[in-house]
């Protein structure tokens, strides 16, 4: 398997200049001087208010020193670790990261192709096959379990993420008691609450409610992720037209508010507790009323959002790999193919959402292998071209001279391996063989590769003490908690 947390990227998109990125910033300072933000939590209007904000009632205005100071102590790196204690991520600069996404309420069956209502089965098996998957990097719940109580499906999410794979989580919480058991199982699984706050495998994921409005129950989990030292990331998903201007700069400019007035919050609860700027605009469609996850106006404002995290030097969360496709077809393939790639170049550090269907209601695991073969062509081509005496071969060209063949040479040989790209699931044969091999479409084999994982893959286990104790946690008992200290 590739060492993932080593790739750096070599290409680039910047779509904003540095003069833009000031003016974006300084309409952001005056959309939080003059206009304000709801602030629903007593506790953040409290904090915002001793430092320095002016407060009527819920109505909170941050002057532009506020946000320079929040800026100034939150960390502009984030290192992310697996289950096991392995560096897995560190959020930077030019670190592309890309995994599934989250509570998508249908599933496409793996078995009959049918578009169904989620299962918990259907959470396992998302987790099982981002384990498997070279490229992948992190894992979210991708399906909204129908089965299990409402009331703990965050819960019984996390249990079978973090049962099922050894890759770093992503994962939300209805509420702070939501999130104190998703910590508790999460020390659980590394041996102590030192080790995860050491050495962390989850991230916490919350959101505002567009336009400008931070309920209380996202600023109350935005608080506790920061006392907890968790990182979190904030991501408003302001809609073009509906909760945001229709312009993409409208609603770039209310997003970057939103993430700005949640960043003071969270560090004037705790200075340089970890902080992942990010989140999406993406259009309602005039036509169909349909949030669009495929448009390209929302590519825009992501990939805008993420040269912003640049220009404050923040971690950054974003999405690509999704569609509005209902099935598995030639508009997913190109919608996926176009939004990781942009996204991808821009630099985004979390890409998340991959195996999104139907505008984020359906999730399908043979689209998901298909983004993570994607995944693996854009990490290949972004690299770009390293430059040494091996990789130039001016002594192979010598020895072969006018007229020879490289094929036999040891040089080939030797490094084949490391300059060409693979595949599991595309045909690189003719058609003579193509055809003898079944004549299988593309999805044919994503779903044969689908259920060959789901059949042969072993995740790396917990102790089982240690599973049963995250089990009763996820159930609603509480076993376990001597563990925790």
């Amino acid at each position: 398997m590739s060492n993932n947390n080593e790739f750096v990227k070599r290409m680039g998109l910047a779509n904003l200049t540095d003069d833009q990125l000031g003016d974006l910033h300084q309409a952001t300072l005056d959309i939080l001087d003059r206009v304000g933000v709801k602030v629903c939590s007593p506790a953040a209007v409290e904090l915002l208010k001793r430092a320095g904000a002016r407060v009527n009632g819920d109505l909170v205005k941050i002057p532009g020193q506020m946000i320079r100071q929040a800026l100034d102590t939150a960390p502009g790196r984030v290192k992310v670790f697996d289950r096991s204690g392995n560096p897995a991520m560190n959020l930077e600069k030019e670190n592309i990261y890309y995994g599934t996404g989250s509570d998508m309420p249908y599933t496409i069956d793996v078995d009959t192709g049918e578009r169904r209502l989620s299962v918990k089965q259907d959470t396992i098996n998302a987790a099982v096959v981002t384990d498997a998957l070279e490229h992948l990097d992190f894992v979210m719940a991708m399906a909204k379990a129908s089965d299990v109580p409402e009331s703990r499906i965050d819960r019984h999410h996390f249990e079978a993420m973090t049962l099922n794979s050894t890759k770093p989580i992503i994962f939300d919480s209805h509420d702070c008691r939501g999130f104190s058991e998703i910590v508790d199982m999460a020390s659980l699984a590394v041996g102590s609450r030192k080790n995860l706050i050491e050495k962390p495998y989850i991230i916490h994921y919350c959101q505002p409610s567009s336009p400008l409005f931070h309920t209380e129950n996202a600023l109350e989990k935005l608080i506790v992720s920061a006392e907890e030292r968790i990182p979190v990331v904030y991501a408003p998903a302001v809609m073009c037209g509906a909760t945001g201007p229709v312009t993409t700069v409208g609603s770039l400019l209310l997003a970057n508010a939103e993430i700005l007035s949640g960043l003071v919050v969270h560090q004037l609860t705790a200075e340089g507790a970890p902080f992942i700027y990010g989140g999406g605009t993406p259009p309602l469609n005039m036509i169909t009323t349909v949030c669009s996850y495929g448009d390209p106006q929302g590519s825009l404002g992501s990939v805008s959002l993420v040269q912003l995290s640049h220009y404050y030097d923040l971690p950054s969360f974003t999405l690509a790999g999704c569609t509005d496709a209902q099935t598995f077809d030639q508009q997913a393939a190109m919608e996926a193919g176009i939004n990781l790639l942009f996204t991808g170049l821009s630099g985004g550090n979390l890409i998340h959402d991959l195996g999104y269907m139907g505008a984020g209601m359906t999730g399908s695991l043979e689209y998901l292998i298909l983004c993570d073969e994607g995944v693996g062509k854009i990490k290949y081509l972004l690299k770009g071209l390293e430059l040494n005496p091996t990789t130039m071969a001016l002594d192979v060209i010598e020895r072969v001279g006018p007229g020879g063949q490289f094929l036999t040479e040891e040089h080939t040989m030797e490094h084949f391996r490391s300059q060409m790209h693979f595949t599991r699931l595309f045909n690189r044969n003719n058609y003579d063989n193509w055809q003898a091999s079944g004549s299988k479409s593309c999805g044919e084999y994503a779903n044969a590769l689908l259920k060959e994982i789901l059949q042969w893959h072993e995740v790396q286990p917990l102790d089982p003490k240690v599973e049963q104790a995250i089990k009763e946690i996820s159930a609603g008992n509480y076993y376990g908690r001597d563990q925790l200290a």
